[in-house]
């Protein structure tokens, strides 16, 4: 059974002051939580205060961007060593806005999946679909461009322990989500076309996670679709009892009171 993964992406927000308060609010609000893996990315100027405070909790600890090089003048870049190194286990790459902003390609995403998996660090990478494409039929094609741009020269068993998010651009921050039955037909999408890339046991393996505007409310919703296996939850990850919220609400969701 694949464990789910709910990942907090904080996005540009906190400071690292505020961040260890948050944090030492949220790990008494899921201390007892279990059969969940929970994740917290904050800003780059937090890592490292927060790997103490989460040292020995079942709160883990990522980060929101790297590079792929080792070293180098690459001014304002970080490394997947210098990560490791602040007590970081995953990374999210690829994210929309990263893309968007920053101009981002599929390619440049593989190459920063490369580097983070040589360094022990478990990928995050994002694909999504704009609402232009999305209302024009082109969901599917965006999808299939990305997850096969995006884990080109990654070997099945490497696959195997990444994490896919699913996060649909028009849905991120703008108050808008994705139906249970809409992200979950993409994300099975993501599954088959992974199997095709892959093997059947690869795609079986492979945790896809749905991220955009995801809630307490909604949670438990979408957590019950069979090939959702967590949340990269954005703004509801700022607030300890929303984070905390869909965080219990997924494991109410899989393990349901007998």
């Amino acid at each position: 059974m694949r464990t789910p993964i709910i990942a907090g992406n904080w996005k540009m927000y906190k400071t690292p002051r505020e961040a260890v308060s948050f944090v030492e609010e949220l790990k008494k609000a899921v201390a007892d939580v279990q059969g969940v893996e929970i994740l917290v990315c904050p800003t780059f100027l937090a890592l490292l205060p927060l790997s103490v405070i989460l040292e020995g909790s079942n709160i883990r600890l990522g980060a929101q961007n790297m590079f792929w090089a080792a070293e180098g003048a690459y001014t304002g870049e970080v490394s997947a060593e210098m990560l490791r190194e602040s007590g970081c286990t995953y990374v999210i790459l690829g994210h929309s806005e990263r893309r968007q902003y920053f101009g981002e390609t599929d390619a440049n995403v593989a190459k920063k999946a490369r580097a983070a998996l040589d360094n022990g660090l478990v990928p995050i990478i994002c694909v999504g679909e704009s609402i232009d494409e999305r209302k024009t039929g082109r969901t599917a094609t965006v999808i299939e461009r990305q997850v096969h741009g995006s884990l080109a020269g990654l070997a099945a068993d490497e696959v195997t322990g990444l994490v896919v998010a699913y996060e649909p651009v028009w849905a991120i921050g703008t108050g808008l989500t994705a139906s249970p039955g809409d992200a979950q037909e993409v994300n099975a999408l993501i599954r088959r076309l992974i199997g095709e890339l892959y093997d059947r046991g690869t795609a079986a393996s492979v945790r896809i996670q749905y991220g955009g505007s995801v809630k307490p409310g909604n949670a438990a919703e979408l957590m019950s679709q069979p090939d959702i296996d967590g949340a990269l939850v954005g703004g509801a990850s700022l607030k300890t009892a929303d984070f905390a919220g869909i965080i219990k609400a997924t494991v109410e969701t899989l393990n349901p009171p007998q």
